[in-house]
């Protein structure tokens, strides 16, 4: 026999049940406006970051042509020498880096030019010390996983700011390849008369930390520290790991 206690019961239980219901269904609709809106924001953060990484690479070009300009005006002498390494340099520059990504080994070959156009600045007792450390049979050393010029603003600020009137100066560049991560070490004997921070000239080292943060998020160091007189610059960039995040994603 059903009595009205029952059917309270019962009544009760419906009504607790729809509720439940209920919200499990503004649940599921609130993870599906939350998971659109996350893959909103995924998008515009992607936009933001291409336009901002082609507004501070936009940057590059035009300063390093004007150094490299200045370099060889000053230097009339060696010309035929420095418009042979000019050219290769300007080729790199209209053509590769246009490119999202180029070879460690056509970046260091820019380097190693774009050095050779720095040295007839310098007299020829100056020290100038490059070095190689490349093991050209790791995979990716040939494949196209380094953002181009992105050697430019530490080599060119030793350059600038390297005491060349002192005896005992010096600048050291240091470029080496291995486990699949790119390196590049460059040190200076810091000038007296030449502040090393400049409010003009450069990519600048803001920039350069910008692109690589944007492009290699945690998987590069960037450090610049002084030993006394000695200013050294470091940068290290995990390739291997930057290409399984890229497969990861899909780019």
């Amino acid at each position: 026999m059903v009595t009205p206690f029952s059917y309270n019961i019962l009544g009760v239980a419906l009504v607790f049940l729809c509720v439940v219901v209920y919200l499990i269904l503004r649940l599921l609709k609130s993870e599906r406006q939350k998971k659109t809106a996350e893959a909103k924001f995924e998008q515009l953060e992607n936009k933001v970051n291409a336009l901002q990484l082609e507004t501070l690479e936009s940057r590059l070009n035009p300063h390093l042509f004007k150094n490299i300009l200045n370099s060889i005006q000053s230097h009339a002498y060696q010309t035929y020498f420095a418009l042979d390494k000019l050219a290769n340099v300007l080729d790199y520059i209209l053509y590769e880096s246009r490119n999202k990504f180029v070879t460690p080994k056509e970046e260091i070959e820019f380097a190693l030019n774009l050095i050779e156009i720095n040295k007839i600045k310098l007299s020829p007792l100056f020290e100038l010390k490059v070095k190689t450390k490349i093991n050209d049979t790791e995979p990716l050393y040939e494949q196209e996983l380094l953002a181009p010029l992105i050697s430019i603003d530490l080599i060119e600020n030793a350059f600038k700011h390297a005491d060349v009137q002192s005896p005992d100066s010096f600048i050291s560049v240091v470029f080496e390849f291995r486990d699949n991560h790119f390196h590049l070490t460059v040190s200076n004997k810091m000038s007296s008369k030449s502040p090393l921070k400049k409010s003009k000239g450069g990519i600048g080292s803001e920039t350069l930390e910008q692109r690589l943060r944007i492009i290699y998020q945690e998987n590069f160091k960037l450090d610049r520290f002084t030993e006394g007189d000695i200013y050294i610059a470091y940068l290290k960039i995990d390739l291997l790991e930057h290409k399984a995040k890229m497969l990861a994603i899909g780019r």
